[in-house]
């Protein structure tokens, strides 16, 4: 009995790159005995649609692109609350999931990979009533992605984000917030916070801290408050670069469930998307709640 794969890529990810390895993609999934409906994505929000549309009519839902459209997969399946396994071939300029769950970079190993068929339980996150694959953010850096062409995304890759973020670095806004925790409760003005299920973030790695475990139960949460001169920048610089807790500039944390509360609209990010301005969030992990093919090269 053939099996049926939605196959969904992003012909735009990373320079298009997919285009020079889909046949040996799909000849590696047939090769396995799956029927193949392939999907070209046409716009935002097409993954996620075609996701919904056939999450309880295929054996397994495989996707190709950035992290953008990993987590529109991600959030069709959970939407639809199936449990059908799904497979990642990462092709976007950062792919700071697929780096953190060390998965093959060569995009016809990651098919075969997949077609191994070992599952691995990954956490996810909720973000109020919305779905997260591997980080909700605000703040510096944060609205980069999104506000950033994606054609200079995919000729400059990381340096894109970073000039861009530090053009900002001269009037970078902070915002007032309340965090609540079962570890920590703390009111302070943040110009950034990241609550993370990865090893790094935006292709920086460290940022997240260490010992970090995609399916602990835990999110890793990063809050750096605004510096009021060089010298507290400096500080908060080295703290990140070093992934050293030794300042009170920087709040670094894990914890299943935070709540955070501001008097004015934050701007946030899931996955790199518009994640919606946002007075009040409720954000908490679901443990083990993807079902993932992944045979990792190193331990997990």
């Amino acid at each position: 009995m053939r099996k049926r794969m939605l196959f969904v890529f992003n012909p735009k990810a990373g320079k298009g790159k997919i285009k020079a390895h889909l046949l040996d993609i799909i000849d590696i999934f047939n090769k396995n005995n799956y029927e193949v409906l392939i999907h070209s994505t046409q716009g935002p929000k097409d993954a996620y649609e075609k996701s919904k549309e056939y999450a309880d009519q295929v054996d397994l839902i495989v996707c190709s692109g950035g992290d953008g459209t990993l987590d529109e997969v991600v959030t069709g399946i959970m939407e639809m609350k199936s449990d059908v396994p799904i497979g990642y071939i990462p092709a976007g300029s950062t792919n700071d999931f697929a780096n953190s769950l060390f998965m093959p970079k060569n995009m016809a190993e990651a098919a075969s990979m997949i077609m191994e068929e070992e599952l691995y339980h990954c956490d996810i996150g909720r973000f109020n009533s919305q779905t997260f694959a591997y980080v909700a953010a605000f703040g510096l850096f944060t609205d980069v992605s999104y506000e950033t062409d994606q054609d200079l995304k995919n000729i400059l890759g990381h340096v894109a984000y970073v000039l861009e973020g530090v053009k900002r670095l001269f009037d970078i806004k902070s915002y007032h917030m309340k965090v609540t925790s079962d570890e920590v409760q703390v009111e302070n003005d943040f110009m950034v916070g990241m609550v993370t299920n990865s090893r790094s973030v935006g292709g920086f790695k460290n940022l997240t801290g260490k010992n970090v475990d995609m399916n602990d139960g835990l999110f890793e949460v990063t809050l750096i408050v605004k510096p009021k001169n060089p010298l507290e920048l400096q500080e908060i610089m080295t703290a990140l670069v070093m992934a050293e807790d030794n300042t009170d500039l920087v709040y670094s944390f894990k914890t299943g469930k935070i709540t955070i509360e501001t008097e004015e609209q934050v701007p946030w990010t899931l996955d790199g998307e518009f994640g919606g301005n946002q007075t009040r969030v409720e954000i908490e992990n679901l443990h083990k709640a993807l079902n993932l093919y992944l045979k990792s090269t190193k331990k997990n």
